[in-house]
């Protein structure tokens, strides 16, 4: 197992790109990778998705569980085509995807037992349900890091769950160039691609060149209210949902699974970001 990090200060789909190669030149016998980290939640009727919840790539929507929002071409008439696709995660992930939707929904997950060795760090530490605040999407963040002096008028009225542990979801994550801060773009982004349920900065720069999974742990909402709060605990539950999923995959299937490709380019200068299957003209 080899574990890697973006180094500081650097972030994008180019960092996480170059990180990936790096990576692949020397560590030739990888047969896939685990992208653990934060991002932003898509709320929706159809997924009440909170703070510390965990969002993971899954195909869905002819979409392969990532797709990189802000990569396309801008029309005569100003409208955005998006024009490339990412590919999906190794069959060896799936398979692992699909044990844990069942472990979820048969209560036997043990994302919990494993966040307890957080327990003695403070700093990762579930914040309280009074601090996970999701406003209305025309509501704009008053003044200050917090939410002190926004209008709690304007909160979404959601029922208290019954447990504290974290929920995972599978999905659609949109990953781009950009810090996604505003809830009315937020929605209508999800609306074009058929539903998202969380906005990061790096899995679009990785998924073309190693087979992977992208595990994120949702920290604010993509909205104006964005602060880092829950970041630390939005960590740690992606990091224990990743531990889950390793243990499900036994040496078997890793040793039958195929290695990485050799990183290479089939035309000089090639970035490896803009390595899209090509689906529009």
């Amino acid at each position: 197992m080899v574990i890697s990090c973006l180094p500081a200060g650097k972030l994008g789909t180019h960092s996480a790109a170059s990180v990936a190669s790096q990576m692949k030149s020397k560590f030739t016998s990888l047969r896939f990778t685990l992208m653990v980290g934060i991002g932003g939640g898509v709320p929706s009727p159809d997924a009440d998705i909170r703070m510390g919840d965990v969002v993971i790539s899954t195909p869905s929507n002819q979409h392969g569980g990532v797709i990189q929002y802000d990569f396309g071409k801008t029309g005569r008439d100003g409208g955005f085509q998006r024009t490339g696709s990412l590919d999906a995660p190794p069959t060896v992930l799936l398979n692992a995807i699909s044990r844990l939707r069942s472990n979820q929904m048969t209560k036997q997950l043990k994302v919990q037992e494993y966040l307890s060795s957080f327990d003695t760090l403070s700093d990762f530490a579930h914040q309280g349900d009074d601090q996970d605040m999701l406003f209305q999407t025309t509501c704009s963040h008053c003044e200050g890091i917090s939410c002190e002096y926004c209008s709690r008028d304007e909160l979404v009225r959601r029922p208290r769950r019954e447990s504290s542990q974290p929920l995972i979801f599978f999905g659609t994550i949109a990953s781009g160039n950009q810090v996604m801060k505003d809830a009315v773009t937020r929605d209508r982004l999800s609306n074009e691609l058929g539903g998202v349920l969380c906005f990061e900065m790096e899995a679009a720069g990785l998924m073309n060149i190693f087979p992977c999974l992208v595990i994120r742990g949702i920290c604010d909402y993509a909205d104006s209210h964005k602060n880092k709060r829950w970041q630390p605990y939005a960590a740690a539950t992606a990091a224990a949902c990743a531990k889950e999923i390793l243990s499900i995959i036994s040496t078997t299937e890793v040793i039958k699974a195929q290695a990485a490709p050799k990183v290479g380019w089939s035309k000089p200068g090639q970035n490896p970001l803009h390595q899209l299957r090509e689906y529009t003209s």
